[in-house]
């Protein structure tokens, strides 16, 4: 019985040591396999973005090529007045790495950078070492208070506003200066470190411009062109995608976590307006780099205008915000029936479409760099949008609640201030009174037994046919929600004629561009 016992505990022991052997090998087999799919993952989008874009692959060539022309100075062998050439040759490599940028304005901002930080700090370590020599036994206390004083003025000075673009070469004066002082008061030379590290700096930035430059040039001021032009385009698409969204009363999953966390970001008009709102940091960005950069291509002007090109994308992107508000309608949680919406379609239909086509010509004329023609770019989409207006004027009692109407009676309380006027006086205070919708009216048809129920059932024979209330279920006494729909339509109808206000500032910023950048006619 004992040894029956001792038999199964021990096999009860063994199966729950295979059993967590198992387990961790099972475990060890899943991380492998991730660690599996996660690389050959990343190796596909690597090569999906070299495919995408191949200025990255040819930006990787030419930064090895430089790399592998200042690393052959290690194998200098002959002295230059003394001075072991390979010894220092790290200095033309440092160069190399850090100035070398994918754009030849960003390898001339850095390399001007690095080489004023490098002179002006070789100037003072030049002159500290004099006067740490002629301190005496003092040399150590010299050169740790000029490492203070150099410190503190560099850290302090590159916090002003207008330095910010020269950061980096307030990182590689410090830099500089440290090391040279630490050398040269290890070696006794500081007149051949300082001029060493010179030389062997400018080697490394004339390699970086030489093939930066000369092989497949990647230029800033390219892209900001292609950039502002691409801005046109998104916000086009994104302006006609709403319309015709609108219209074809497109629904989103109106959950508050869905429009929280931005449900729509998989609609083409939201990644277009999006990208123009985002496009502000790049576009500064090559800006700052284009300013560095020398008449190229098609921008052979000194002094090319392209802070213009930031002042264009600047008024586009004042209109895009209108785009996002109307964006903002199809998402919104009150939307106005499609019966409404239909009622001034043909009209809304041509003002997107009109406002598109004056933003696609213009990303056109920015594309081939010409100038407007003679005729009114904006006189088609100011006539729709004025279309609209009327369309509105006429119409805009499908935007209220007719129930609340005073059509034909004023209230009490103006009654008594009106009987101090002349008759002439009156009769004009009633017809300022009414708005426009009604003296678009057939007010004869209305008795004068009139009550706001026989009005409503007229207009809903008449213009509101079978259209649903919203939203569903909301009953017959609470009108909140019914009134709010129809005056969402009316948002949206400013938010588009405002849009087309907006586009003068574009107009007038291209004709300065174009004027400035002396585009063709």
């Amino acid at each position: 019985m004992e040894k029956s016992l001792l038999v199964s505990f021990k096999e009860d022991e063994y199966e729950r040591e295979s059993s967590t052997y198992v387990c961790c090998f099972s475990f060890l087999g899943q991380k492998v396999m991730k660690f599996r799919e996660d690389i050959l993952d990343f190796a596909l989008k690597a090569w999906e973005m070299g495919r995408s874009d191949p200025r990255k692959v040819i930006f990787a060539i030419k930064m090895g090529l430089a790399l592998s022309i200042v690393s052959s100075l290690i194998f200098w062998k002959e002295s230059f007045h003394n001075i072991d050439i390979g010894q220092y040759s790290i200095w033309a490599i440092l160069t190399v790495i850090v100035m070398f940028e994918f754009s030849i304005g960003g390898t001339f901002i850095k390399g001007f950078n690095r080489g004023l930080g490098t002179l002006v700090a070789g100037i003072l370590a030049f002159c500290f070492a004099e006067v740490s020599l002629l301190a005496g036994n003092l040399e150590e206390v010299v050169i740790v208070i000029s490492v203070f004083i150099v410190g503190f003025f560099a850290s302090y000075l590159k916090l002003y506003p207008t330095m910010k673009p020269y950061e980096y070469g307030f990182r590689v004066f410090v830099l500089t200066y440290c090391i040279l002082m630490v050398a040269g008061n290890r070696t006794r030379e500081y007149n051949g470190a300082v001029t060493t590290r010179l030389v062997l700096i400018a080697v490394g930035a004339a390699v970086c411009l030489f093939v930066n430059i000369c092989i497949c040039p990647i230029w800033s001021g390219e892209d900001l062109h292609n950039l502002v032009v691409k801005n046109f385009k998104e916000v086009a698409t994104s302006l006609e995608g709403c319309v015709d969204g609108y219209l074809k009363f497109v629904e989103y999953e109106r959950t508050p976590s869905k429009i929280l966390t931005y449900q729509a970001s998989d609609d083409s008009m939201y990644k277009g307006y999006k990208s123009v709102m985002e496009s502000k940091s790049q576009e500064e960005t090559l800006l700052g780099f284009a300013i560095w950069e020398p008449p190229h291509g098609r921008y052979r002007m000194l002094n090319y205008p392209w802070k213009n090109y930031v002042k264009v994308s600047s008024a586009l992107r004042h209109c895009a915000f209108m785009v996002m508000a109307l964006h903002g309608c199809l998402l919104s949680e009150i939307q106005a029936p499609a019966e409404k919406r239909l009622v001034f379609c043909t009209e809304l239909r041509r003002v997107g479409a009109e406002g598109a086509k004056v933003l696609r010509e213009l990303g056109k004329k920015i594309e081939k760099m010409e100038k407007l023609g003679p005729g009114d770019i904006l006189k088609d989409v100011h006539e729709a949008a004025e279309k609209l207006q009327k369309s509105i004027d006429r119409r805009s009692y499908i935007l209220v609640n007719s129930e609340s109407w005073e059509i034909g009676r004023r209230p009490r309380e103006q009654e008594g201030a009106e009987n101090v006027l002349d008759n002439k006086d009156s009769d004009d205070m009633k017809l300022g009174l009414k708005s426009l919708s009604e003296t678009v009216l057939d007010l004869r048809s209305v008795s004068a037994a009139w009550t706001p129920s026989a009005t409503q059932g007229a207009s809903s024979q008449c213009v509101f046919r079978n259209q649903p209330a919203w939203p569903f279920g909301v009953g017959k006494e609470d009108t909140t929600y019914e009134s709010a729909s129809a005056l969402s339509l009316a948002t949206f109808v400013s938010l588009l004629i405002e849009f087309v206000a907006r586009l003068q500032n574009v107009v007038d910023s291209f004709e300065e561009l174009g004027e400035k950048a002396k585009f063709t006619s």
